[in-house]
């Protein structure tokens, strides 16, 4: 390979083609079905695979037996899916690799600053802000553009299957169903590259060793089947609230912030707790200071080993979301009669999510205090990832990337969210492979407001992809 070409090519690619898409595409609204119940007639889902096609189509077209499709089934969410024949004649006939990314975003989110927005896209340097550049909108393009500039130098990789999914945000409910539907056509990937996750730093290549799973439900606490006045109800009746609290409270040690539950922790893998303590030696203080804390606030702990397997293997509770407080204005002198708040616990990459929600429905339902009617709407369960050992060639094969691109050695960690795609593909495809990495860096804000991409970084991912294909296809050679 030629890294010289290789860079330029992709350069050129982004700066004239991909970067204007996503700037059209950030301008789009499709918000994943879980943040739009009628995301079917306000089209906007449609609008963007429309978007990414029109892109996709007349690149595919560059390869003899290409194709792309855009799938649908029945009340589900569209996936983009390419087919690109093996090229080179070095790898296998029956040898494939599954590229994936995803094209739904998440809900607007407040806090963006003057000028700024979720559908304003902003190019300002090495940036674009707007919501789902960077999460996940730029896949399709890096992965594509990998196969494109192997092409342009004439260098083998097998025959690639790319698959962009519309419903990621909203736990890839739909994805099992197209998984199994496209199964005969996918066939059996030895290599799995998933471009979804993020990176600790935009100074080195990082791979993903480990997600966590997620637990998650609206708890409701009700006292009363109305509002009654504070001043006579108040000492006599409990308030919701602090009920509502006492029960999180089983969870969460309110002090530490530790999960409660010994049943929520698993021992950590001797490996994983290697890899942060050179993930931590390489950070240091960026495992914090890339958050925006307000002044004098500190961080959970100041150990940064610590602060890794924290945020990768251990479980942690997080409340996204609140109903039944009126507005502060509207707040008159009522004690209110329920209280609901959305709860997220990410739980280990190796808990069940089943087993994890079995935990936490049981904890909060059983001896409700002072006998209150206690309810679980929405109980949601998804079962992390832990990686295989990566093979000898493509553990080579990752550090000569990240030299060639970066010019630093990689570094591997376990990421605290969670891609539901990446267990159902682990345990769908056990002998695979997997590269899992991203873009999403210091201050890029997945989710959160200001959200950006890292442009230089999607391009250098973008050459690590080439790479990675080329050696994949000459392994057995």
């Amino acid at each position: 390979m030629d890294q010289q070409k290789l860079t330029q090519f992709i350069e050129t690619g982004w700066d004239r083609e991909v970067v204007p898409t996503l700037v059209d595409y950030i301008r789009i609204p499709n918000k994943s079905p879980a943040f739009d119940r009628d995301w079917a007639s306000h089209g906007y889902m449609d609008k963007a695979v429309e978007l990414f096609t029109g892109w996709a189509k007349p690149k595919v077209a560059k390869f003899p037996g290409a194709s792309l499709e855009v799938v649908r089934l029945p009340n589900r969410t569209p996936v983009i899916f390419i087919e690109i024949p093996a090229s080179g004649g070095k790898s296998k006939s029956d040898d494939r690799v599954l590229l994936y990314g995803h094209l739904d975003k998440q809900p607007e989110m407040t806090g963006w600053l003057e000028g700024y927005g979720p559908w304003i896209p902003r190019l300002e340097g090495d940036k674009l802000y707007g919501r789902g550049g960077a999460d996940d909108g730029y896949a399709l393009f890096a992965a594509l553009s990998a196969i494109l500039a192997l092409a342009e130098q004439g260098l083998p990789h097998a025959r690639c299957v790319i698959l962009i999914e519309a419903c990621e945000e909203s736990s890839s409910v739909d994805l099992p169903y197209y998984i199994e539907h496209l199964t005969p056509r996918i066939g059996d990937p030895s290599l799995v590259v998933c471009l979804d996750s993020g990176c600790a730093n935009y100074d080195q290549l990082w791979v993903t060793t480990s997600l966590r799973g997620t637990v998650a439900c609206d708890l409701t606490v009700k006292v009363l089947t109305e509002g009654v006045h504070s001043g006579d109800a108040s000492g006599i009746v409990p308030s919701s609230f602090r009920l509502l609290r006492q029960l999180v409270s089983r969870i969460e040690n309110e002090v530490t912030g530790e999960i409660l539950p010994e049943d929520l922790h698993v021992q950590v893998p001797a490996d994983r707790i290697a890899q942060a303590r050179v993930a931590a030696r390489a950070l240091g203080e960026q495992l914090y200071t890339k958050f925006p804390f307000v002044k004098g606030m500190r961080p959970l702990t100041e150990d940064p080993v610590e602060m890794v397997l924290n945020r990768s293997w251990r479980p942690q509770l997080a409340v996204t979301g609140a109903d039944g407080f009126p507005p502060i204005g509207n707040a008159g002198n009522v004690l209110r009669p329920s209280t609901t708040m959305r709860l997220s616990l990410r739980i280990p990459p190796t808990l069940e999510g089943k087993a994890g929600a079995a935990i936490l429905e049981k904890l909060l339902k059983d001896n409700p205090p002072y006998g209150a009617e206690v309810v679980l709407d929405r109980l949601e369960a998804s079962t992390g990832w832990n990686a295989p050992k990566l093979a000898p060639w493509l553990e080579a094969s990752l550090a000569q990337a990240s030299q060639s691109t970066f010019g630093r050695e990689p570094a591997f960690m376990g990421e605290g969210g969670s891609i539901p795609f990446m267990n159902m593909l682990g345990k769908r495809f056990p002998q695979a492979q997997f590269v899992v990495t991203g873009v999403l860096g210091p201050h890029s804000n997945a989710h959160g407001p200001n959200e950006f991409l890292h442009i230089p970084t999607a391009k250098r991912v973008t050459a690590v992809v080439a790479q990675v294909l080329q050696d994949h296809a000459r392994r057995a050679a």
